[in-house]
């Protein structure tokens, strides 16, 4: 297995975290989306790091934890499933500032060559204290990182609008059948 960090991306409220729990359930390490972190350290301390305070500073602490969580999941074995990671956090902080910081993050720090994708879920969305902003707005999100994760020659796999069941079925099947294939066409060469 030559690289076992696997990002779930997409749509805000379309249903990662509920994924990631599956898969935390099945054993699986999972990390936890920067974001939602940050947001509980600031609204604790009263630090103005917010998407809706300075979207900016909480840009580039989602960079700086996503960066260490990465660090920090080479050493684990078996599949690490993050809940968003670097590309998301540097491609929202490229868009807002127009800091070149993507291309120099995430080249040097890859995940997994799949990247599972949240389509947007209208159905399932809703906001909460840490999700202020709108569908509309997480449907731009997810625009801009179905763009991004391709441009950075990661292969996009949409994750069905299912139970979270079979969206980890499907999740697991997609990185145990790539590596099998790979596994198979070494052998043959």
């Amino acid at each position: 297995m030559k690289n076992r960090l696997v990002v779930i991306s997409g749509c805000s409220g379309a249903g990662k975290s509920t994924l990631l729990a599956e898969l935390k359930a099945r054993g699986h390490v999972v990390v936890e989306e920067p974001g939602r972190r940050i947001i509980a350290e600031e609204t604790a301390g009263g630090g103005s790091a917010l998407p809706w305070g300075d979207l900016a500073m909480f840009l580039r602490r989602a960079i700086d934890i996503a960066l260490a969580d990465h660090v920090a999941a080479v050493e684990q074995k078996g599949w690490v499933f993050f809940d968003r990671g670097i590309v998301d956090a540097a491609s929202a902080l490229e868009a807002l500032t127009g800091e070149p910081v993507l291309r120099p993050l995430c080249m040097t720090h890859r995940y997994h060559r799949r990247v599972f994708m949240a389509p947007p879920w209208p159905d399932i969305y809703v906001t909460d204290t840490d999700r202020k902003h709108g569908f509309d707005a997480a449907v731009v999100e997810y625009h801009r990182l179905m763009e991004t994760y391709p441009a950075l020659e990661y292969e996009v796999l949409h994750l069905p609008k299912s139970t979270a069941a079979a969206r980890a079925d499907f999740v697991l099947a997609s990185v145990d059948g790539m590596n099998a294939a790979v596994g198979r066409s070494r052998a043959a060469s």
